[in-house]
């Protein structure tokens, strides 16, 4: 089963903790659900540091970020 890390509504830093502790967990693959621009970049961002892919859906500000390993 795929893990889902529902960041919508926390304010930065507090996603990229929660997508660093997905990562530190050893997941190959999960989502990161985010409600702000600049929540997605960070965690991109922080996806990318580690290694891994993004693929950002959706429209506005309620974004599902698909990371992969």
């Amino acid at each position: 089963m795929e893990k889902t890390v529902d960041a919508r509504g926390l304010s930065c830093p507090q996603p990229v903790v929660l997508t660093q502790q997905a990562i530190n967990q050893g997941l190959d693959k999960f989502t990161v659900k985010v409600n702000s621009i600049v929540s997605k970049e960070n965690v991109v961002r922080c996806a990318t540091k580690n290694n891994y892919k993004t693929e950002v859906k959706g429209e506005g500000n309620d974004l599902s970020i698909l990371v992969t390993k």
